[in-house]
């Protein structure tokens, strides 16, 4: 194990491919936007999404060993041996790591402290190909617990954890207004733009719709898809935008601080307690603010 350990922290050739792509088409994106007069780009939100990306990358890798440690753990209790010289094992895996992330993704949109440590890749009120990189700082310490069944079934740490690095380029792409609708066959099976562009919207008729990385299928198949309307226009953020959007140490942590004083209140009941971090965003014991659930029953879309 500790030679898988080396090995992962020695692999940076997914790095050094992604990066000139990156490089390439965010310049681009700045240069045809402010050509066009769509400005896209603000230089501080431009700011704080690579700021989030170097923190999340930052604890990522303090972490890793330790995640793999644990991911290896569970490895050696695997009920199935699974070679991974063959093309099965890895598109298996694929859609194992893309349904694992679905509901990784899904429970960060509907448990109020799972989605402390998401908020911050929906907190920009701007869309382009930085904000893909506008990160959920804490997501390291989310997202292997979702891979533990994988691992179990016979699939190997560091081959889940190639895969899902290589789901986030493509999960960063999608990034973008530039990209209005893609063919119907690959809208209906693949996330696109136009998909994304409705999960990270604040409009009631789109809030937690959306949430594959590579696949939309998921979405269609657990009842969380929803199509871009034209007669709808995408307003990018949150339903309440963070005050101080800008801030690079609240806008990591404005939401805990909120959760804390919601858990702090004088007088809740231990259940009360437990609901504030386990139920949607939004619930109240008080009923003074509504869940997106909730929002969509009073304007009767669902």
């Amino acid at each position: 194990m500790l030679d898988d350990v080396i090995s992962f922290l020695k692999e940076n050739w997914l790095l050094a491919i992604s990066t000139p792509i990156y490089i390439v088409l965010i310049s681009l994106e700045v240069l045809f936007s402010t050509w066009q007069k769509r400005y896209y780009y603000s230089f501080k939100e431009t700011l704080i999404n690579l700021w989030l990306n170097i923190a999340n990358y930052g604890l990522g890798l303090l972490v890793r060993t330790s995640v793999l440690l644990l991911l290896g753990f569970f490895f050696s209790h695997h009920v199935i041996a699974l070679a991974n010289d063959s093309w099965l094992y890895w598109v298996l895996l694929f859609l194992g790591v893309d349904l694992c992330f679905y509901l990784e993704h899904r429970c960060e949109h509907f448990s109020r402290i799972l989605w402390a440590v998401h908020v911050t890749h929906h907190s920009s009120v701007e869309f382009n190909l930085t904000t893909g990189f506008r990160s959920s700082v804490f997501r390291p310490f989310v997202s292997f617990w979702f891979f533990i069944p994988l691992t179990i079934l016979g699939f190997r740490p560091l081959d889940i954890l190639l895969v899902d690095a290589i789901c986030q380029i493509y999960g960063i792409l999608v990034h973008t207004q530039y990209v209005r609708k893609m063919p119907s066959w690959f809208e209906w099976i693949f996330v696109s733009p136009s998909h994304h562009r409705v999960h990270h919207a604040s409009n009631v008729l789109y809030l937690d719709r959306n949430m594959g990385m590579v696949l939309i299928i998921w979405d269609r198949l657990f009842g969380t898809y929803q199509e871009e309307v034209d007669q709808v226009k995408v307003v990018y953020g949150l339903t309440k935008n963070y005050e101080h959007p800008h801030h690079p140490i609240g806008i990591i942590f404005h939401e805990w601080r909120n959760l804390f004083r919601d858990l702090t209140q004088p007088g809740l009941s231990l259940k009360q307690r437990i609901q504030y971090l386990i139920e949607a965003p939004g619930w109240r014991h008080d009923e003074l603010s509504s869940t997106a659930k909730q929002l969509r029953k009073r304007e009767g879309l669902e």
